[in-house]
């Protein structure tokens, strides 16, 4: 039986080629409407600038005061007179100080003659370390091992007794610790006081408490008086409400 369709007229055969150029074509001019522009019609004025005549200015001159300049310099002459020196004038001879072994000493002075004067030295002795401790006033009829507690206790018994609590510092609530050294002179007298504290209104109230102290027997060491330092903690406390 032979086939009523031919082979070789087939139409589907290329269509797949077809449909890709009719696609090409279709996207080109779609693309070239997209892209197409008009224009509106604008209307052109085409004018001419006159242009007057320049406006000239007269720039008016100034005139500046110059100062003149300065004259020339006047020579001036000098006349030099030569004055004769008619008064005598005596010469100072200085006479030489060295001595030469034609000279004769009139003094001799021996080595016998010479007197060699001790020089004392200020030694100060520890509190701590000192063989016979300084005597607060009242003390001295105490036994020697118990002369420690009792300088301590009567220096205690001072600071309460004169101790003023400064009031500009209880206002301002200031309170703290002041160190206070001072030292024990040879002759009994309180010398050479130094504080250290948080305020300086504490420090001047430690310092005159300490200026109140009375003369004290000195210390000595090996029977000599000597200067023994001291050092004495003095609490400025508020008291709790």
């Amino acid at each position: 039986m032979r086939p009523k369709k031919n082979p070789e007229l087939e139409v589907g055969r290329n269509s797949s080629l077809y449909f890709a150029i009719g696609l090409n074509i279709m996207l080109f001019f779609s693309w070239q409407a997209i892209e197409y522009k008009t224009y509106e019609d604008e209307a052109i004025v085409l004018d001419m600038i006159v242009m007057d005549n320049e406006i000239e200015e007269e720039i008016p001159l100034l005139s500046m005061n110059t100062p003149p300049p300065p004259p020339p310099p006047v020579a001036i002459s000098e006349t030099v007179e030569v004055i004769e020196d008619t008064e005598e004038i005596e010469e100072t001879i200085i006479e030489s100080t060295e001595v030469s072994q034609d000279d004769v000493i009139a003094e001799v002075v021996r080595v016998e003659d010479v007197e060699v004067g001790e020089l004392e030295e200020e030694v100060e002795v520890p509190f701590a370390l000192i063989e016979d401790v300084p005597l607060f006033p009242g003390c001295e009829n105490v036994k020697k091992s118990e002369r420690r507690n009792c300088f301590q206790m009567k220096m205690n018994a001072h600071v309460t007794k004169n101790f003023r609590y400064p009031e500009m510092a209880l206002d301002m609530g200031i309170s703290g610790r002041v160190f206070v050294i001072f030292v024990i002179a040879p002759d009994g007298n309180i010398t050479k006081i130094r504080t250290r504290g948080p305020d300086k209104m504490l420090e001047e109230e430690a310092q005159r408490i300490i200026k109140l102290l009375p003369k004290m027997i000195p210390g000595k060491q090996r029977g000599k008086p000597v200067s023994v330092p001291f050092s004495l903690p003095i609490n400025f406390k508020m008291a709790e409400q």
